[in-house]
């Protein structure tokens, strides 16, 4: 058996069965780096080698969560949650259907916002949905449907719009890559190569909210407010504060395209203006790094997994292996391509770095097959999209159940890796072979 799929295969049933990611990646490491021929030794050995860019992705994201801490600090969440409440409790039936909606399309604008806008990526989930669990858990909202909602905010716009994260994906790893590996892109709109996936990820959406999780689902109050018991003061000065940090972090996020340096800007706004103290903005720190150590891990160790992957060379014979059952079919050929990328994504845990690894083999062979360029960039697109938001080790799924799993009642793996996988995954492998057919 090809050493990807089993380690990719161990890690998901692991996961399923309740095992924890990081334990579920280290297992199915270790089993792909024996099959693949590494050893024990050469398995532990790339293992190492690889913690190194996790590393570097959890600190960013410590920086972040320190942002989003002293945005939280600020009082703006809770002042949300705060009106929401209110408006809950004037309800007499207490479902407030209205208000439903009303959550339900801030969530997802705030989360668009936060791959484009405001670029602060998963790191406002942990702060902004657990002032809301309580109004929400009232609303009886199945929180696989506000997990469906904040990973679409968290995928479509940077597979779609070349802003923020989406300028990175598109056209600094997508672009760059395809052309790297020599097609000409010159003149390509990367919105219309992507738009027909962006628009399963719609269509999954749609279904997530009007069908699968509009029934109402019960969750214990008491544990909720155990959870939550923060008592946040806030003013209006506070307030003003936050917006103008939100606002500085944004301009300084385009103007240097570095998010880490706009989150600075955004924290040393809410240090001199008072908000959060000089004395108080190492422990500050700390906490917001404590609030992403469990993604940090797992993205480190997913980041071991990957290398692990990639030592064994088993990602080319398992490409090597579809082309061959491809010949010269073109439909057969796509949907091949986007499988393979979906079991690397579903593996490596993220989309960003799933292009490199698949466009070097997936360009010669689309262009073999006779698709045109903008085709074949839609299918690479796509092929590294696949898998981000099913998979036990993205972002994208370990964002929400940071937030909605304060309170101990929202399962990673149930809750949100089997919704996200369900409602997004299998809708980008049929437009995303749609698209390639017709373009």
């Amino acid at each position: 058996m090809n050493a990807v799929i089993a380690a990719v295969g161990i890690m998901l049933v692991l996961s399923l069965c309740r095992v924890h990611v990081v334990v579920a990646l280290i297992i199915g490491a270790l089993a792909g780096g024996l099959l693949g021929g590494l050893g024990v030794e050469g398995t532990l050995k790339a293992f190492n080698q690889g913690l190194g860019g996790g590393a570097t992705v959890a600190l960013s994201y410590a920086l972040l969560g320190a942002f989003a801490v002293a945005i939280a600090k600020s009082g703006l969440a809770h002042a949300l949650a705060d009106r929401a409440l209110a408006l809950v409790d004037k309800q007499q039936d207490g479902t407030g259907g209205a208000l439903k909606w009303l959550l339900i399309g801030l969530l997802l604008a705030v989360a668009i916002s936060s791959q484009n806008l405001l670029p602060i990526h998963i790191a406002f989930i942990p702060l902004l949905v657990p002032p809301l669990l309580y109004v929400l858990s009232k609303l009886q909202l199945d929180r696989r449907l506000i997990a469906c909602v904040l990973t679409f905010g968290l995928i479509t716009p940077y597979m779609f719009l070349p802003v923020g994260f989406g300028g990175i994906f598109l056209n600094e790893i997508l672009l760059a890559n395809v052309a790297k590996s020599g097609v000409d892109v010159t003149g390509i709109s990367i919105t219309q190569a992507m738009a027909i996936p962006a628009l399963g990820m719609l269509c999954g959406l749609l279904v997530a909210v009007l069908f699968s999780y509009r029934g109402k689902r019960v969750y214990d109050l008491e544990k909720v407010a155990q959870a939550e018991r923060v008592d946040v003061q806030y003013n209006p000065l506070s307030l003003l504060v936050a917006g103008l940090a939100i606002a500085a972090a944004f301009v300084v996020q385009l103007w240097l395209d570095s998010m880490i340096i706009g989150a600075l800007v955004g924290f040393v706004i809410f240090s001199v203006s008072g908000v959060v103290r000089w004395k108080e903005a190492d422990g500050l720190f700390t906490e917001g790094m404590k609030m992403m150590a469990m993604i940090g891990f797992i993205m480190i160790a997913a980041a071991g997994f990957a290398e692990v992957m990639k030592t064994t060379g088993e990602v080319k014979t398992l490409v090597d292996s579809s082309a061959a059952l491809i010949g010269h079919n073109k439909a057969v050929g796509a949907l091949l391509m986007l499988l393979v990328g979906l079991l690397v994504t579903m593996g490596i845990g993220s989309s960003f770095s799933t292009i490199p690894i698949i466009a070097a083999i997936f360009v010669p062979l689309g262009v073999q097959l006779g698709f045109s360029p903008l085709a074949i960039v839609c299918i690479v697109g796509t092929a590294g999209a696949l898998g981000d938001a099913g998979s036990p080790a993205s972002d994208s799924t370990l964002g929400p159940t940071s937030g909605l799993n304060a309170d101990g009642q929202h399962n990673h793996i149930w809750d949100s890796v089997v919704p996200t996988f369900l409602h997004y995954n299998l809708p980008l492998l049929a437009f995303g072979w749609a698209a390639a057919m017709l373009l």
